[in-house]
């Protein structure tokens, strides 16, 4: 069994990836059903946070079905940070995860995500003053460090565990990396082999098979898989690397009505929550995934993704059913 704090996990546990304008509750919701154990939210401003910015007290919505669930948020001002700890916690989450890893510009500009990986003490600095300053259980996502030589991850993950933290999932590159190049796994297991840490290290990056999935546990030895990208349109990849776990061998890929009936899901999902312009733009990103691999497709996952009017998206799964239905899928 795997804890973070007093959460009981199974045995190398499978969590959501916090992902910005993908990880919302409809699709939180279809991970969870398809056996993702901990669910994260989207990455929130501490600063949208005490604005009270629509855009940022929007991603604090939580429903029971997905716990355990963490609400993410990043900053780099520490008055910030704590103002947005004592907000967060009135949502009650079962986790707070503080971003140290997001490596696009915006969020560095501001020393915000990876950016504070170059001022460690800052970072340590932060990490201490939330978890003071909350009674939940406090984690880190972060990266190996700014670029290949700041790597530091082992003394870093040791002291964020040293001023309190319950957990960390670490991404196996760089920011200067961004999303390039193959993930390194083997600093996320020298955290793990640290004689001095005794909290979970969860790794993260190029999980993207079961295959990959059983790499990181018996191979590196980690504790647990953060799952992104591989997720994004396909939330039956939990479901699958367990299934893997347990037999050795691969689930069949889901039927093209288990697709259809996933995307109408998620689709009316999103429009429930955040009405019908915002719910059926932002599913567009997952129509990809769902209907990957099918011949002579393009012409309907345009009309996915150009429509602004959900009755005509309905209409398209409709069409992608009756003309695709039997196709199987590889």
């Amino acid at each position: 069994m795997t804890k973070i704090a007093d959460i009981e996990l199974p045995d190398f546990p499978l969590l959501l990836a916090p992902m910005e304008d993908v990880s919302d509750p409809p699709f939180r919701a279809l991970c969870k059903e398809q056996g993702a154990d901990v669910v994260y939210t989207e990455f929130i401003s501490s600063e949208g946070l005490i604005r009270d910015a629509a855009k940022s007290v929007i991603k604090l919505d939580i429903y029971e079905k997905e716990r355990p669930v963490g609400i993410q948020i990043f900053g780099a001002e520490l008055d910030s940070m704590l103002q947005a700890v004592d907000i967060v916690e009135k949502s009650k989450p079962d986790i707070i995860d503080i971003n140290f890893g997001c490596p696009v510009k915006k969020v560095v500009c501001k020393n915000a995500g990876a950016g504070i990986l170059r001022d460690i003490p800052l970072m340590v600095k932060l990490t201490e003053a939330l978890v003071k300053r909350t009674n939940l259980p406090v984690t880190v996502k972060t990266r190996l460090g700014w670029d290949q030589n700041s790597i530091k991850i082992v003394e870093v993950a040791e002291r964020l565990q040293d001023v309190g933290i319950k957990a960390i999932s670490i991404h196996g590159r760089t920011r200067v990396q961004m999303y390039k190049g193959e993930a390194d796994w083997k600093p996320i297991c020298a955290v793990k082999n640290n004689p001095r840490m005794h909290i979970p290290v969860f790794g993260n990056g190029d999980v993207d098979s079961p295959e990959a999935a059983v790499k990181m546990r018996d191979e590196y030895g980690l504790d647990g898989a953060m799952i992104g990208r591989a997720s994004i349109g396909y939330p039956w990849f939990f479901k699958e690397v367990k299934h893997y776990f347990e037999t050795g061998k691969h689930l069949p890929p889901p039927t093209m009505e288990e697709r259809v009936e996933a995307a109408r899901r998620h689709l009316q999902m999103a429009i429930d929550w955040k009405g019908e312009k915002l719910g059926v733009f932002e599913t567009r990103r997952h129509y990809t995934n769902y209907f990957k691999g099918i011949p002579h497709f393009k012409e309907y996952r345009m009309k996915m993704v150009t429509n602004d009017d959900s009755a005509d998206v309905f209409a398209v799964f409709d069409e992608v059913l009756e003309k695709f239905g039997d196709h199987q899928f590889a």
